[in-house]
C-alpha cells in the first residue's frame, strides 16, 4: 500500500498549491485526477457506487463529501479536500483542510485557520495513540482529548474513520471519539484511515439536496483532516504522507518506522 499512499499524497498537494480565490472545485478536481492518472493509479472515489469524480470538496459548512461543480472558492473559504487513489488493487485516501487567504477579514481567517490546525492537530494525537495502542479505540479517546483541549468545538460522531486495504472503505470503524468498547486488538498488518471532523459549533449534520454533502446543522464552520496509516512489526507508518509522519507525529515523541 506504499505506492498508493505516495501518489494520494502528491494528489492532494497539486491542489492545495492550486487553491485560490476563483478557482473552481471542478478545477481542483481536475488537477487531482491529473496527478493520479499520471502515476498509473485510477481516483478510487470514481469506484463508489455513484461518484464521478476525484475528490470531495467540502466549504464552510459542508463537512465531507461535497460533489465539485461551479462553486468559485472565495476569499476566507474554509475548503476540505478529500481524495484517494488506487494501484495494484491497493488503496490510499487522505485529506486536508485549507482556509483561501482574505486580508480584509483576519479575525474570519484566524478563526478558521484554528479550527483546522486543531483538527490537523487531533489527527496526529490520534496517529501517536495508535502507535502504541493495545486496542484501536484509544485512537477516538486520544483525538477527543486533543480537540476538547484546545477551546470548544464539535466532533462528528456519525461519521468515522476506516479500515482501508483492497477496498477504500472497510471493517474497523476508527472513533473520532471516546466510546465505551476496547475495540479490536491493534496488531501488525491493520491499516486504517483516521480521520477527524470538526466544527466551530454542533455535531448535528444534514445532507444536502444532492444526496451526498453532509453539512452542518447550524451553520457553522467545519474542518477535516486524515492520513492512511500502517501497523508493521516495526512500528507505524502514514502511508499518505512524504516523511511516512515524521513531522506531523514529533511534537508527540513519536518516530515512525519505515516498512522494510
Amino acid at each position: 500500500m506504499l505506492q498508493p499512499g505516495v501518489i494520494t499524497a502528491a494528489a492532494l498537494s497539486a491542489v492545495r498549491d492550486a487553491i485560490r480565490p476563483g478557482i473552481t472545485t471542478l478545477e481542483l478536481d481536475a488537477i487531482a485526477e491529473a496527478s493520479i492518472r499520471s502515476a498509473g493509479a485510477a481516483p478510487n472515489f470514481m469506484l463508489e457506487p455513484g461518484y464521478r469524480h476525484t475528490i470531495c470538496a467540502s466549504v464552510n459548512d459542508d463537512v465531507v463529501h461535497g460533489i465539485p461543480g461551479a462553486r468559485v472558492l472565495a476569499p476566507g473559504d474554509i475548503v476540505s479536500i478529500d481524495c484517494g487513489a488506487e494501484l495494484g488493487g491497493w488503496n490510499g485516501d487522505a485529506a486536508f483542510t485549507a482556509v483561501v487567504p482574505d486580508a480584509s477579514r483576519p479575525g474570519v481567517v484566524s478563526e478558521r485557520e484554528n479550527l483546522s490546525s486543531v483538527t490537523e492537530q487531533s489527527l496526529w494525537a490520534g496517529i501517536a495513540a495508535l502507535s502504541r495502542a493495545r486496542h484501536l479505540n484509544e485512537v477516538g479517546a486520544a483525538i477527543e482529548d486533543y480537540v476538547d483541549g484546545h477551546g470548544t468545538f464539535g466532533i462528528l460522531e456519525d461519521y468515522t474513520g476506516h479500515g482501508i486495504g483492497r477496498s477504500m472503505h472497510e471493517e474497523p470503524p476508527v472513533f473520532n471519539y471516546r466510546v465505551r468498547g476496547k475495540g479490536p486488538a491493534v496488531k501488525h498488518g491493520l491499516v486504517v484511515a483516521i480521520e477527524p471532523m470538526v466544527t466551530l459549533g454542533g455535531i448535528d449534520t444534514h445532507t444536502r439536496d444532492d444526496d451526498w454533502t453532509v453539512a452542518t446543522a447550524d451553520g457553522t464552520m467545519a474542518a477535516h483532516w486524515e492520513h492512511s496509516v500502517a501497523v508493521h512489526k516495526d512500528g507505524i507508518w502514514v502511508l499518505t504522507a512524504d516523511d511516512g509522519g515524521a513531522a506531523g507525529l514529533a511534537p508527540f515523541g513519536v518516530t515512525p518506522s519505515p516498512i522494510a
